[in-house]
């Protein structure tokens, strides 16, 4: 189906291109990617391995996730908030992350905003689920052309605002709706896809926070 974003897997099923067919990137297309999150370590995770892809492939990222969690302490932000010296080159010397002294910092830093954002609201999960996008701010059509078209969206854009205002990093507009598609703050599993009304349907389940 070329030009639809739409791939054909081994098993018959008809999925969004992106992950190639290859087995782990296709695991985490299926049960992971776009399904509503409301834990607040997994949303830590999220929108800091967001922030180490920015200029990397994601699978990049996939392949090296059990070491990012084994160096940043499985992303517990109060954990991670405590990180001083010591552990920026300890992660600096560790070969199974990326190792950008730029985005280490950051998640450190991320990691004590995160903390002055659950204490102001509750939880991680309270605050990125307040800005969901209403269905007059989503496309009415989910198709390739439309999501390789618009890589950021005014409400990216708005949260990306929100959360450099209050000192976080890494957290610009593309890599804001990166992380709301991952975390299934929308549904950008495009239309054909296999995985679109499944999420949709765990979507209408979902008691937000």
């Amino acid at each position: 189906m070329a030009g639809t974003g739409i791939i054909t897997g081994e098993d018959g099923k008809d999925r969004c291109a992106w992950h190639g067919n290859l087995p782990e990137y296709q695991r985490y297309h299926d049960q992971e990617w776009g399904k509503p999150v409301l834990d607040d370590i997994r949303l830590f995770e999220k929108i800091c391995l967001e922030g180490f892809q920015s200029g990397l492939s994601w699978l990049t990222i996939l392949r090296k996730r059990e070491n990012f969690r084994a160096a940043f302490a499985g992303f517990d932000f109060d954990k991670v908030a405590t990180f001083g010296d010591a552990d920026i080159e300890r992660c600096l010397a560790d070969a199974g992350i990326i190792r950008h002294r730029g985005k280490i910092v950051s998640t450190i830093n991320n990691a004590r905003r995160a903390i002055e954002l659950r204490a102001e609201f509750g939880s991680l999960a309270r605050y990125f689920w307040g800005f969901e996008p209403t269905a007059a701010e989503r496309p009415a059509l989910v198709d390739y052309a439309t999501i390789a078209a618009n890589p950021t969206t005014p409400v990216s854009v708005r949260i990306s605002k929100d959360l450099k205002k209050r000192g976080w990093t890494f957290v610009g507009p593309t890599t804001v709706y990166a992380f709301m598609q991952a975390m299934g703050l929308v549904n950008d599993h495009i239309e054909g896809c296999y995985c679109r009304k499944e999420v949709e349907a765990m979507r209408s389940a979902l008691v937000r926070p």
